[in-house]
C-alpha cells in the first residue's frame, strides 16, 4: 500500500488499466471456452443420438465370443440386470458400472459423462438405451480426449492472445497517458519555476475544450492575479518605506530647529529680549509647522484605510463663494472671482459628495494659488457643468492662478507625497508638501479626477471633476460610499500641459 500511495498517478494508472484489461481478458476466456465445450459437447450428445441404431445392429450382429473393435464409438449390451454382455473392448473403457434396466429407464435418455478405465482417459460422454424387448439395455459411448484436447488448446490460444494484446494495449495506453499527462507536466515545471520566484511564468494552453486546457486557463487566470498580488503588495511596501522615509525627514527637519534653539536658550546663548523673541516664534512656527503635518499625514491614513464618506447633495457653486470669501479674508491685497468656466457669470454645479472634505480640498487648492504665486496677482475660481460622451455630465470647478506656473519637469509630479517644487520656500510658507497629495486622494475617493493643466496667459489652474448629479435626484438623507483607492497620472498633449489623477 505505501508503494501504491509513492508510485506516481501515471504508474497508477497503467496499472488500474492493465488490471482491469487482465480481468476481462480473463473472464472473457472462462465464458468462451465454457461456451464453446458445451458446444462440443452437444455436438457427441448429437452424434450418439443419430449413431445409436448402427452401434445396435452391430452388437447384436456378433457372437458372444466376437471381440470387433470400433472406431471412436463403445457399444455394451446390458442384461435386464445390468451384467455386460457384449462389448468393444479397448485399452480405455467407459466405466459405466451394472445399471438395470429399471435404472436405465429411471435416468432417462439424456447424455452423460463418465471416467474412463485408461491412464490419459479424459472420460467418456453416454447414452442408455433399453431395448423394446425389455431383455435389457444398450449403452453408446464416445471418449472426450480429442475435445478436451481441443479445449485445452483453445485455451492456450485464447490466454496468449489476450495477454499479448493485454500488453500491446498497457503500452499504447501508457504512450496514451504520457501524451495526455504532458500538459501536466509542463504544468509542474511552470509551478516549480513560480516556487522559485518566478512570476511572470504562464502555462501553455493548447485544448481550451479539455479538462487539461480548462485547468491551465484557470491556472493562467489563477497567476495573473498572484502575480498582479505580489506587484501590488511590492509596490505598497516601496511606497509605504518612501513615505515612512520623506515623513521622518520632514518631521525631523523642524524638531532639529525646535531643538537647537531650546538649547540656545538653555545654555544662555540667547541674551537679548530680541533675540530671545526671535528664537521663540522660530519655535512656534516651527511646531505649528509639524503640528499642520501631522493632521495632514493623520488625513492621508484615514483616506488610505477607504473609511466611508458622508454622501450627501453639493453644490460646487457654493462651495466656491465659500472658499473666496474665506481668501479674501486673508488675503485683502487679492482679486479672488467666482466665475463660469468661460468667464461669464458662474452656474449651479450639482454633486454628491462628502461636503467636509470638499472643502478641503478646494480650501488646499486655494492656499497653494495664495502662496506660490505673487503677491497682487487675481485668482479666479471657475465653476459649471460640462457635456461629455454619451451625453453624460460632469460637475467642474478650477482654481486658476496667473503666476510663474509648473514646469513640465514638476507637472507629473506635484500630486506625490512630499513632493515640493521649491523646498526653501516652502519651508518659510509652511508648507508640508502633502496639501496636493490630500487633494487627489479625497476627490479619487469620490470618483472624480484632478487635472493639473497650463492658464491661458500664464500660471497654472488645478481642474476638478466630479460625477454630475441632477438636483431632481438628489437626496437629503445621508448615504455612504467609498471610492477607489488609487488614481492615475496622465500628461495631456498637446493642446495643453496637464497632470490627471482620479477616475
Amino acid at each position: 500500500m505505501k508503494l501504491w500511495r509513492s508510485s506516481s498517478l501515471r504508474a497508477q494508472l497503467i496499472t488500474i488499466m492493465s488490471a482491469l484489461m487482465v480481468i476481462v481478458v480473463g473472464v472473457t476466456c472462462v465464458l468462451t471456452i465454457s461456451l464453446l465445450r458445451g458446444f462440443l459437447v452437444d455436438q457427441i450428445d448429437q452424434d450418439l443420438k443419430a449413431n445409436r441404431q448402427a452401434v445396435s445392429d452391430r452388437l447384436f450382429g456378433m457372437s458372444d465370443s466376437s471381440r470387433v473393435p470400433l472406431t471412436n464409438y463403445h457399444g455394451i449390451l446390458l442384461s435386464p440386470a445390468g451384467k455386460h454382455l457384449i462389448a468393444f473392448t479397448s485399452d480405455d473403457e467407459p466405466e459405466i458400472g451394472t445399471p438395470s434396466v429399471a435404472e436405465v429407464k429411471a435416468r432417462g435418455r439424456d447424455a452423460f459423462t463418465v471416467p474412463g478405465t485408461g491412464e490419459d482417459s479424459e472420460g467418456w460422454r453416454v447414452r442408455l438405451y433399453p431395448l423394446a424387448s425389455g431383455e435389457g439395455s444398450v449403452a453408446i459411448a464416445l471418449p472426450l480426449n480429442d475435445t478436451t484436447a481441443f479445449i485445452k488448446q483453445a485455451t492456450q490460444i485464447i490466454l496468449t492472445g489476450g495477454l499479448l494484446a493485454t500488453a500491446v494495449a498497457a503500452v499504447i495506453a501508457y504512450m496514451a497517458v504520457a501524451r495526455s499527462f504532458r500538459p501536466l507536466a509542463r504544468m509542474e515545471k511552470t509551478a516549480s519555476a513560480i516556487a522559485a520566484g518566478d512570476l511572470s511564468q504562464r502555462v501553455r494552453v493548447e485544448n481550451p475544450s479539455t479538462e487539461v486546457g480548462r485547468l491551465s486557463k484557470s491556472v493562467n487566470a489563477m497567476l495573473a492575479h498572484i502575480e498582479e498580488a505580489f506587484a501590488s503588495r511590492m509596490a505598497s511596501e516601496k511606497k509605504m518605506r518612501r513615505f515612512v522615509a520623506d515623513a521622518s525627514h520632514e518631521l525631523r527637519t523642524p524638531l532639529v530647529t525646535i531643538r537647537g534653539y531650546s538649547e540656545l536658550y538653555r545654555h544662555g546663548a540667547l541674551q537679548s529680549d530680541e533675540d530671545i523673541t526671535t528664537a521663540m516664534g522660530r519655535i512656534e512656527n516651527e511646531a505649528k509647522r509639524m503640528g499642520q503635518m501631522v493632521e495632514d499625514l493623520l488625513m492621508l491614513a484615514r483616506i488610505d484605510e477607504q473609511r466611508p464618506l458622508e454622501m450627501r447633495p453639493v453644490d460646487l457653486l457654493e462651495l466656491a463663494h465659500d472658499s473666496a470669501t474665506d481668501a479674501m479674508a486673508g488675503a485683502q491685497d487679492r482679486d479672488i472671482r467666482v466665475i463660469s468656466l468661460d468667464g461669464g457669470k458662474p452656474a449651479s454645479a450639482p454633486t454628491a459628495g462628502d461636503e467636509a472634505r470638499l472643502r478641503q480640498v478646494l480650501a488646499n487648492l486655494v492656499t497653494n494659488a495664495l502662496r506660490y504665486t505673487p503677491v497682487g496677482t487675481p485668482i479666479e475660481i471657475a465653476v459649471g457643468v460640462q457635456h461629455v460622451i454619451d451625453d453624460s455630465k460632469d460637475s467642474i470647478i478650477e482654481v486658476r492662478d496667473h503666476g510663474h506656473g509648473i514646469s513640465d519637469a514638476e507637472a507629473a509630479r506635484v500630486f506625490e507625497r512630499f513632493y515640493r517644487a521649491d523646498t526653501s520656500r516652502t519651508r518659510e510658507t509652511g508648507g508640508t508638501g502633502l496639501g496636493l497629495a490630500i487633494v487627489a486622494a479625497i476627490v479619487a475617493q469620490h470618483d472624480g479626477t484632478v487635472r493639473l493643466e497650463e492658464t491661458r496667459g500664464g500660471g497654472a489652474t488645478m481642474s476638478i471633476r466630479l460625477p454630475y448629479v441632477h438636483p431632481a435626484s438628489r437626496t437629503g438623507g445621508a448615504d455612504t460610499h467609498t471610492g477607489p483607492n488609487s488614481a492615475s497620472v496622465e500628461v495631456i498633449e498637446p493642446t495643453s500641459r496637464s497632470v490627471d489623477f482620479g477616475r
